[in-house]
């Protein structure tokens, strides 16, 4: 196994990896693609793991490892002239495709194991949401990826009694243990893995909470579509800003109070007006006191 850019990729690597390493060089600020080939696995390790398991693996999984025994892939972005790690698409190889049991976290007989959060009132599903996996032996879950702690991508076996039939599903085990539907095929979980580039924290995208913020910041720069499936179905001017600044700083309009204008006076004739209106004033004011004096 080792890395290797696109330009050194075999026909076949190139479609495994639905030319995603063209689309993620030519990205901006995008550096460091890498790609680890691994070798395909031996048919006798998926026989002995089916034997070990007791089940079968579904036909598009079991194809996927005769051409690679698992899938990772890396990229990077220029974070202030340093590579910074960004984008990780993992599926584990088919001895790594080991099961999620509901042992207990401790050594204690009585410690709690995750059988213990098994809702009896959730155990049916809907017509939106199928039934989720159970942590006892009504399932049978194993991890295809830890999402870099992020939570687990799962391989859900269903109806394990009285015997396992082939058929599975993808699920997403946040890190609350909340279950959440992916896809029905290994197929389309691949396809869903390619698309969203590996981005931190893709999963949850799948779930009623939603990415975090900082996530949705480089869904918004690598992956505007994913993001913004729903406002796609809508017009295009639902894109435009539509803020009208008259309705939001709306106030009442005054009527502005118009000012006659007296006609203009030289500035002696002003002067002697003004002094003449004055003397009038004090001289009528002197009057109405004198009128108010009483009488003696």
């Amino acid at each position: 196994m080792e890395d290797k850019p696109y330009s050194s990729l075999k026909p076949s690597l190139d479609r495994l990896t639905l030319g995603i390493i063209r689309i993620l060089e030519t990205s901006p600020g995008v550096t460091e693609v890498t790609f680890v080939e691994k070798e395909p696995a031996e048919r006798h390790s998926i026989i002995s793991w089916e034997q070990k398991n007791s089940c079968v693996l579904p036909e598009d999984l079991k194809n996927f490892y005769l051409m690679s025994d698992g899938f990772h892939m890396t990229w990077s972005v220029k974070f202030d002239d340093n590579p910074m790690p960004l984008g990780s698409m993992m599926i584990n190889s088919i001895s790594k495709l080991c099961r999620l049991v509901g042992s207990s976290a401790y050594a204690l007989p009585s410690a709690p194991t995750l059988a213990d959060l098994e809702d009896d009132t959730d155990e049916e599903g809907n017509e939106d949401q199928p039934e989720k996996p159970h942590f006892d032996p009504r399932s049978l879950i194993f991890e295809l990826d830890a999402c870099n702690g992020n939570g687990k991508v799962c391989l859900v076996y269903k109806h394990t009694k009285p015997v396992v039939t082939p058929d599975t599903e993808i699920w997403f085990l946040d890190r609350a243990l909340y279950w959440h539907f992916l896809t029905d095929t290994f197929t389309a979980y691949y396809r869903l893995l390619i698309t969203h580039l590996g981005l931190p924290q893709w999963q949850y995208a799948f779930t009623s909470y939603g990415i975090s913020p900082q996530a949705k910041q480089w869904f918004n720069m690598y992956k505007p579509i994913t993001i913004n499936t729903a406002l796609l179905a809508e017009e295009a001017d639902s894109f435009v800003n539509k803020l009208d600044p008259n309705k939001v700083f709306k106030s009442k309009n005054k009527t502005p109070v118009l000012k006659k204008k007296l006609p203009s006076q030289p500035a002696g004739s002003q002067k002697s007006h003004t002094s003449t209106t004055s003397s009038k004033v004090s001289s009528l004011a002197g009057n109405s006191l004198r009128r108010r004096e009483p009488q003696t």
